[in-house]
């Protein structure tokens, strides 16, 4: 009895105590864990904090949860590369477009960079896809090529064409277009539709305080009153869309969080889907391909009347069903660039966590006053950082040995052109390994089932195209797996 009386008095003194001690700010405000004082308070000197941040995902992104899973080949390696050595690894969580890039998403591109830049005739032909990659010596293609990325009937289709150099120009461009629209939605810019020359919004430029902007753009007010620019630390903008590495590509179309029962993987797949067929066994659509691929020699979609999977050659983006992320088409219709460089030993040599080959270290250029330098675009020009160039990092180590002949180990200075042989003499083998050369997956409407198979991988220069390759975007997530 004497206890219950004393309950409710023990509470308010434990109330106060805490109170005392700062760990309650006035007003109900955050305080902090190292002086106690309060956070975004006037009296405390308006210490800046952000608290309980969690990443929403950019337009057209879906999550996907990261883990561990068994990269590389699953069954015979058909071509006898051995390049794809299986190994378990970690990836991150983050986020990957739902569908291939479309020849609209694509156009959208162009249509911007024609706006703001109007007469750059070698700008708009730099970014635009090469349509020649239709033609055929044999095959009668010249409706593709005049109508596959222009006309109408094909803008859900995906884009085809384009390099590896184009597919990264095109991240770039969406990171700025996606963030500008975010400010805007929050009211801190306006679109500014003259904006052309050096006054081009760009993510960098607008956070290091070069972008202008225009006359109706209001910044944000900090707790004092002032007003400023939005911060990396305000977490307003969105990291950069990106190409995804070879491991999250591979990773994400696997979808193995369907495959789980706890931390044990109940099933492994051979494709994005469970089991060995290639056609749908429900009662729903029975018989049906589960993606685009070339069945048999001169068999592209079946016979007229029951098309098998209804595509000539590329399929709309959303076609077929997605896998358990939710993700279309990552086996068959077009294959895709990732951001890697090609090794054969890549598997051999890569890191546990986030595996990924291409690493160049960069800063941004200053000039002799130490203000950053902006090419004639309005962006900011980048150097590779002394000795930060990691594309052929290990090439050369007598782990990495691969020639036959002199011993590897004794000859100094040992580099890629060295391991993997570079002779472009009529006549003369050579392996067109090099820097510039980078990794794509997936499988196309070209393509046997094989190459479907997401641990399969083939590799071009980053320079070239195709009739069958595009490509996705994936962000980065920051913070937490999958938040707490």
């Amino acid at each position: 009895m004497i206890l219950n009386k004393l309950k409710p008095l023990f509470i308010v003194t434990l109330a106060a105590i805490i109170s005392s001690c700062g760990l309650i700010g006035k007003g109900g405000g955050e305080t902090s864990r190292t002086t106690g004082w309060e956070y975004n308070a006037e009296e405390t000197g308006n210490i800046p904090n952000i608290s309980g941040y969690e990443q929403d995902a950019g337009p057209g992104l879906v999550f996907v949860q990261g883990g561990t899973f068994s990269m590389g080949r699953v069954e015979q390696d058909v071509m006898y590369r051995n390049d794809n050595y299986p190994r378990r690894v970690t990836v991150a969580s983050f986020y990957m477009d739902e569908t291939e890039v479309s020849n609209g998403d694509y156009r959208e591109y162009s249509h911007w960079v024609q706006r703001v830049y109007p007469g750059d005739v070698a700008k708009v032909k730099a970014l635009t896809p090469d349509s020649s990659v239709w033609r055929s010596e044999l095959a009668y293609n010249e409706p593709y090529v005049d109508n596959y990325y222009r006309h109408p009937a094909y803008t859900e289709y995906p884009v085809v064409g384009v390099t590896w150099e184009q597919a990264e120009s095109y991240c770039a461009w969406r990171t700025d277009r996606v963030n500008e629209q975010i400010l805007v939605d929050k009211g801190i810019l306006t679109h500014d539709n003259t904006q052309t020359g050096q006054n081009i919004y760009t993510t960098q430029t607008y956070l290091t305080g070069l972008y202008e902007g225009s006359a109706g753009d209001k910044p944000i007010e900090s707790a004092d009153g002032t007003t400023r620019r939005v911060k990396i630390e305000d977490g307003v903008v969105l990291p950069a869309y990106r190409l995804p590495t070879e491991a999250e590509w591979e990773y994400a179309a696997y979808g193995l969080i369907g495959n789980t029962d706890g931390e044990l993987l109940t099933d492994r797949k051979i494709y994005p889907w469970n089991g060995s067929y290639m056609r749908e066994d429900g009662k729903k659509g029975k018989g049906r391909m589960k993606a685009n691929f070339v069945r048999g020699r001169g068999d592209m979609m079946g016979m007229a009347g029951a098309l098998n999977d209804n595509a000539d050659i590329a399929a709309p983006v959303f076609s077929y069903d997605p896998n358990d992320y939710g993700l279309y088409c990552m086996s068959g219709n077009v294959n895709e660039w990732v951001s890697d460089v090609y090794r054969p030993m890549s598997l051999n040599d890569m890191e546990e966590f986030n595996p990924y080959r291409g690493n160049v270290i960069t800063e941004y250029r200053r000039d002799a006053n130490g203000q950053l330098v902006r090419n004639e675009y309005g962006e900011l020009v980048k150097d590779t950082l002394e000795n930060m160039d990691f594309r052929n990092v290990r090439d050369g180590d007598p782990t990495s040995q691969v020639t036959d002949g002199s011993n590897w180990n004794e000859i100094e200075n040992n580099k890629t052109d060295g391991m993997y042989i570079q002779d472009e003499r009529e006549g003369y083998f050579s392996s067109l390994i090099t820097d510039e050369v980078r990794v794509y997956k997936g499988g196309a409407w070209t393509d046997r089932p094989y190459w479907m198979v997401p641990g399969t991988r083939r590799y071009l220069e980053q320079d070239k195209a195709q009739r069958d390759l595009g490509f996705r975007c994936a962000m980065t997530r920051v913070g937490s797996p999958e938040g707490f």
